[in-house]
């Protein structure tokens, strides 16, 4: 049973830092991609960035390219923030779908498994 655990989210003023973390359990994931989702209250679920988890290459929004690296250990993804703007405030969640493909990366509904999510506010 896969899971997928979020934690490191709070509270962080604008211009700062925060690291946000998958853990990941259930199955050996070396044929999945892992992405990073964010939704914020009235908006639909948008992509921020994914990795596959072994090779390939990463992708990143626009929003949050330069600014945001997805990166993983051995069980762990992780999403390095910096540079945060209060637009970035949102629940953040952590996603695993078996398809290796570079199609349809942004889409949510590609992704078979979510995380609860973790919560980043960014105060101006």
């Amino acid at each position: 049973q896969v899971q997928l655990v979020e934690s490191g989210g709070g509270l962080v003023q604008a211009g700062g830092s925060l690291r946000v973390s998958c853990a990941a359990s259930g199955r050996t994931f070396t044929s999945y991609v892992m992405g990073w989702f964010r939704q914020a209250p009235g908006k639909e679920r948008e992509f921020v960035a994914s990795m596959p988890w072994v090779g390939g290459g990463t992708y990143y929004a626009d929003s949050v390219k330069g600014r945001f690296t997805i990166s993983r250990d051995s069980a762990t993804v992780y999403l390095q923030m910096k540079s945060l703007k209060p637009e970035d405030s949102a629940v953040y969640y952590c996603a695993a779908r078996s398809s290796r493909s570079d199609l349809q990366l942004m889409n949510p509904r590609t992704y078979e498994y979510w995380g609860q999510g973790t919560q980043v506010t960014v105060s101006s």
